[in-house]
């Protein structure tokens, strides 16, 4: 039996729609097959990225690093060739070689017996499977002198075959695959029997400021190796939906198709990133590239090195945005800051720890947490086992908020949770005229809804099949398909009890506590604040 909250009539709402991605053409990658051409981004739901390696004893990778920071003084250089000179060498050409294998379509006439019975055999001939090659460009850098070399994933993926060039084209070598990590867009190759070679020196991309300036190095257009400079335009960047894991370096230096893989350097030739995608509207440069940290992809390496993989560490939360609105219900200082735990899950690190659905993680070992992906790629950068303090505070309806000191032991990130990593959370958007909760209709779950949405056993509360599109709940991000466990932090076991819990919220929002997933994964549960305010 279906229910209507705060009894309103049923009009036809929206579907399910757990995130709000920004439309358009996804990133235009700049070598290897995946050719993408961006006018502006796609952001996925998906929790992290798979990973891949391939297991060998690999020696280890004895990385030149240099972590004092750039000296900052203006100074107006004249010439940066002693600069090119020291790092172009380290830079290579990456030639990689897919072989595709295909089986030619039947023709129609052959379905005929006795066209059979004449031509089968001519026919069958021409229908036996087929192979061709097909070959992608991009770029990497040497970063060990036994032959380590650093590029995209997206580069050499699905290669059955990889050649690297040295930038003076008098020595090629085959390379092997030693691990790739799409969460990332990272790989790791090897050139067997590598020797003397000149590796790049690397620098701390932790240490890169906006404004300093960078010199970006490949093989656009197969052209030839070519140096082009500008400025870190801005750091952190992320929530595109590009990889799984994303703090990229944005820069205007001029990046195009052939320089994925290349170097980003610094003033000094020092390694901070490696190039990997662009947002274009034509397919060439536009000034707007992106690069991985050089920290971001040393411990990928090092993982893929030592283990054959990347593990992840996982404390097992859904983690999501501290929003004004969310301060107040659960009685907070105007100017927290920090990352809501949405949910814990159990049996993981964070249960274990003793942290609870409502928790606000303030630090982890000492380090600020402003927003979910601060802490997600903090967490991943850390391997299973790692124990972390964390400062939370915590609210319990009626009394002050308190902060807490907690320990817990990162267990390894399981495949389910990176099939659901970056969901984003919708937030609030203004205010509205009605009733906060008027337009959401609910009905109990049953096991058709379970199957059909996924829904695991243990949740108990109230399905909500329609959200009118221009109610307040819509504008909080509830949308059909979500399961509505907590009213105003009261638990909702059915629909009757969420009708109940509607009609007796008073004040001008309410907290409602939701389990969604609609961005595929196992799910994850997350406040939502609804907004009842009259104008």
């Amino acid at each position: 039996m279906k229910r209507s909250l705060r009894n309103n009539g049923s009009r036809r709402g929206n579907e399910a729609d757990g995130c709000a991605p920004l439309r358009g053409n996804p990133p235009r990658y700049l070598g290897g097959y995946a050719v993408l051409v961006a006018v502006m981004l796609m952001a996925f739901c998906a929790e992290g990225a798979l990973f891949s390696g391939k297991s060998t004893n690999n020696p280890p990778a004895k990385l030149n690093v240099q972590e004092t920071p750039l000296t900052r003084e203006v100074k107006t250089a004249t010439s940066f060739a002693p600069i090119v000179k020291k790092v172009a060498p380290s830079v290579v050409n990456i030639y990689s070689t897919m072989i595709v294998r295909e089986r030619p379509r039947q023709n129609p006439l052959l379905d005929d017996p006795l066209f059979r019975q004449f031509f089968g055999e001519r026919f069958n001939e021409q229908l036996q499977p087929r192979e061709h090659k097909e070959q992608g460009l991009g770029s990497g850098i040497i970063v060990t002198a036994d032959g380590y070399i650093l590029t995209g994933n997206h580069v050499i993926e699905g290669a059955d075959k990889v050649k690297v060039a040295l930038a003076s084209g008098q020595k090629e070598y085959d390379a092997r695959i030693i691990g790739t990590d799409p969460a990332t867009d990272v790989a790791v190759l090897k050139i067997e029997d590598g020797k003397d070679l000149p590796a790049a020196i690397i620098a701390d991309s932790d240490k890169v400021e906006v404004g300093d300036t960078v010199l970006a190095i490949g093989n656009p257009f197969a052209v030839g190796q070519t140096v082009t400079m500008g400025i870190v335009s801005a750091i952190g960047r992320g929530g595109f939906g590009v990889t799984g894991y994303e703090n990229f370096i944005q820069t205007d230096a001029a990046i195009n198709p052939g320089n994925s893989g290349g170097a980003l350097v610094d003033a000094e030739g020092r390694l901070v990133g490696i190039n990997t995608w662009i947002i274009s509207r034509s397919g060439g440069n536009q000034g707007i590239g992106f690069a991985v940290p050089i920290n971001m992809a040393r411990y990928v390496m090092d993982r893929i090195t030592r283990e054959g993989k990347v593990t992840r560490g996982y404390l097992g939360i859904n983690p999501q945005s501290l929003t004004i609105g969310l301060a107040k219900e659960f009685n907070l200082p105007d100017d927290s800051s920090g990352v809501m735990v949405g949910g814990v899950m159990p049996g993981t690190a964070a249960e274990k720890a003793g942290l609870k659905n409502g928790d606000v993680i303030l630090e982890i070992n000492g380090k600020k947490m402003t927003d979910p992906r601060t802490l997600q790629l903090l967490v991943a950068q850390m391997a299973p086992g790692t124990k972390v303090t964390l400062r939370v505070l915590r609210s319990e309806p009626g009394k002050a908020p308190v902060e807490k000191t907690l320990t817990a032991t990162l267990i390894e990130l399981p495949q389910e949770a990176m099939a659901g990593r970056s969901r984003t959370s919708p937030t609030e958007h203004g205010r509205s005229s009605l009733d906060a909760l008027e337009g959401v209709e609910v009905t109990d779950l049953d096991s058709r809804a379970r199957r059909q949405l996924d829904i695991p056993n243990t949740t108990r509360g109230a399905l909500v099949t329609n959200v009118e599109q221009d109610s307040n709940a819509s504008e909080a991000g509830l949308r059909a398909g979500d399961v509505i466990l907590e009213i105003d932090r009261q638990p909702v076991r059915n629909a009757d009890d969420a009708v109940a819990l509607s009609q007796k919220a008073k004040g001008e929002r309410v907290l409602l506590r939701v389990w969604s997933n609609a961005g595929g994964g196992q799910g994850g549960t997350r406040y939502i604040v609804v907004d009842s305010t009259k104008h």
